[in-house]
């Protein structure tokens, strides 16, 4: 087919769903959370670095009009929607609440929620993003190396152009942040530019201002190194 693009192994990359729109939208995923599981502690103060810059990028994406959805575990509670979710996170988990209280969502965000690791199994979210005619996916949330790096793959599988801010992600472990990083941008061409290098646009694809290699960078907004 003419619209098929050859990724850098020399496969055919499958054509996107959205190719009529090229609209982006922002998956902001498993970023409502109590931590209160193995590793928890950790991924926490990882969180805590990079959650400014998903702020950031949450606000840049609503400003120029972008879908921004979050795709949450449901943690097994079928009965829960999202609002509850977030109110109870907030409410019972003292460290869940002071990184939701930084991302909760607006009136105008959508959400998804997940029985398992991607984003797109067993949930709506083809079949939303079809309906807003979108081609271009910027991720971020945690963690890097599980429900982000699953839901990249899914995402490069059913045809998206796919961006996942190297700076907006975070592991229990960082050095699982960076294999992951580089394993999602070498089999799936994903775009791991910083946060701070990508142009977000509601009429084109997201673009990275500042240089063409494609290389992980693990800075904060503080500018340490995660």
């Amino acid at each position: 087919m003419e619209n098929e693009r050859k990724d850098r192994i020399g496969e055919s990359r499958p054509p996107s769903l959205g190719a009529n729109g090229g609209g982006t939208a922002l998956l902001l995923i498993d970023v409502i959370t109590d931590f209160d599981f193995e590793d928890g502690d950790r991924l926490f103060e990882n969180a805590k670095r990079v959650v400014p810059l998903i702020a950031a990028l949450r606000e840049r994406a609503s400003r120029e009009g972008l879908p921004v959805i979050y795709v949450n575990d449901n943690y097994g509670k079928w009965q829960d929607d999202f609002n509850k979710q977030v109110d109870e996170i907030i409410r019972s988990s003292p460290r869940g609440k002071e990184i939701a209280e930084q991302l909760r969502p607006s009136k105008d965000d959508y959400y998804v929620l997940k029985p398992q690791r991607s984003a797109f199994y067993e949930t709506p979210l083809a079949v939303l993003l079809a309906s807003m005619k979108v081609s271009n996916l910027v991720l971020a949330g945690f963690t890097t190396d599980i429900c982000v790096l699953f839901s990249a793959h899914d995402a490069y599988m059913r045809g998206f152009r796919v961006f996942v801010p190297s700076d907006c992600s975070a592991v229990a472990d960082m050095k699982h942040h960076e294999q992951a990083l580089e394993l999602i941008a070498r089999i799936a061409d994903v775009d791991i530019s910083p946060s701070g290098n990508l142009e977000l646009s509601s009429t084109s694809e997201p673009k990275n201002s500042a240089r063409p290699e494609n290389r992980p960078s693990t800075k904060t907004a503080d500018g340490a190194a995660v």
